[in-house]
């Protein structure tokens, strides 16, 4: 199971997801650093684990207040080791064109965003490193219905992103998870939000979970060295 440190980002600084209320995220407060600062905090991450992949959600740019390509550019030369999955709020194709000449990272597509299904299906058409999330919130997905009925069209890597889990200490949503892998057995799907403990991956990676995006429970201690061992 492969483990993903993820992070917001808004205005410069990395911000404390709570249920998918954007409003009212507050920077980070984490054991692992002592600034909500990008390179600090994820720093801090590597110093926990040497993880080999990390995932930003660029919420400025999904809101539609602008981006942060300054920063995420600065984040590349810093950590070029890393493999990182931005989701930059995708919406057009002259938008994917122009991010993907930026050349920053994996591209996340996520349905909250997307403006219609055929354009994942155009993205895939020419850059299978495309990550998909499917963004749920209250049981629904955000974005194009279609998705759901098309997993045919998905690509190699899948995000369950469930906002309203996240940062909720609720645990993860695994009867949608496996849902979505009868539907989809030739994803790797990757699970987002609510993910508490050691005992909640171990159940994921039991479910086939190929991985989790992990965030509140790595800055509080839950997910230490030692329950990243233990999984491993």
């Amino acid at each position: 199971m492969i483990l993903i440190p993820a992070i917001d980002l808004s205005q410069g600084r990395v911000v404390h997801a709570r249920r998918g209320r954007r409003d009212d995220y507050q920077p980070v407060r984490s054991k692992l650093c002592r600034s909500c600062e990008p390179t600090d905090v994820i720093s801090g991450l590597l110093r926990l684990h040497t993880f080999s992949t990390l995932y930003i959600a660029d919420l400025d740019a999904i809101r539609g207040l602008g981006n942060q390509r300054d920063v995420l550019e600065k984040l590349r030369d810093q950590f070029p080791d890393l493999d990182i999955w931005i989701d930059p709020g995708i919406n057009t194709r002259a938008r994917y064109r122009q991010w993907q000449q930026l050349a920053l990272g994996s591209t996340v597509l996520g349905s909250e965003t997307l403006s219609n299904p055929g354009l994942l299906l155009n993205t895939l058409a020419t850059d299978t490193d495309t990550v998909l999330s499917l963004d749920f919130k209250c049981d629904k997905l955000l974005g194009p219905a279609d998705l759901l009925e098309q997993p045919e069209h998905w690509p190699t890597r899948v995000i369950v992103m469930c906002l309203d889990r996240v940062g909720s200490d609720e645990g993860p949503d695994t009867d949608r998870m496996q849902q979505l892998r009868r539907k989809s057995p030739r994803s790797d799907l990757f699970a987002a939000g609510g993910i508490r403990d050691l005992d909640d991956l171990l159940h994921l990676r039991q479910l086939g979970v190929a991985g989790a995006l992990l965030a509140s429970a790595l800055h509080d201690g839950r997910i230490g060295p030692a329950q990243i061992a233990a999984l491993a």
